[in-house]
């Protein structure tokens, strides 16, 4: 612990502990940081925090799709082996299962091409394609555990399945490193700045 530095008390995500790796309100009273642990230079921080965000995006965006895939997968192994009306739950469920696929097929393409703009051109002009696979992976995450949920009943919300843990994950990934509306702000100046021209 630094001097100034005070961890007032964790915090939960929708009721789940993450210490020892969570989060927690920390309290900073006259902190300073010695010359020789400042990295690029005064005032330079939010440029570092910058250079990390793309390819840290991806990672969280990468996590979010294989989180979804649990999710489908388990969602297809108890709707297999439950029945509802005489059939088994995924065949009344088809629809979802489908669904979940199309978004986390469509998440991982977003995925795959905006790592290789960040590969091609760099983080500032992969922008646009980085934002939109952040918004697109955990949204289909979350429709995939969500359906899972459904297939599951009430097992699904209880502590017994993971799910409802996943979807508390997710749900917290659609605001870490940026929420959605800074995310599709972004896209929405990358979009109309190409048309300025020609108009």
């Amino acid at each position: 612990p630094h001097s100034g530095v005070r961890m007032l008390r964790p915090l939960t995500v929708f009721g789940y502990d993450d210490a020892p790796h969570g989060h927690a309100e920390l309290e900073f009273e006259n902190v300073r940081v010695p010359a020789t642990n400042v990295l690029l230079g005064v005032g330079r921080g939010f440029e570092i925090a910058q250079g990390r965000l793309g390819p840290g995006r991806l990672h969280h965006c990468m996590r979010a799709i294989g989180l979804g895939e649990r999710a489908l997968a388990m969602a297809i192994v108890r709707g297999s082996t439950r029945k509802a009306f005489g059939r088994p739950l995924a065949v009344l469920s088809a629809d979802k299962i489908a669904e979940a696929r199309v978004q986390l097929d469509t998440a991982r393409m977003a995925v795959l091409s905006a790592a290789a703009e960040l590969d091609a051109r760099g983080n500032k002009d992969a922008k646009a394609s980085l934002a939109i696979a952040k918004v697109v992976a955990p949204r289909a995450a979350l429709f995939a555990i969500d359906s899972a949920i459904q297939i599951f009943g009430g097992a699904g919300v209880s502590q017994d399945a993971l799910l409802a843990s996943f979807y508390a994950g997710m749900r917290t990934l659609r605001l870490a490193d940026g929420p959605d509306e800074v995310h599709l702000s972004t896209i929405a100046k990358v979009e109309m700045k190409k048309w300025r021209s020609r108009l």
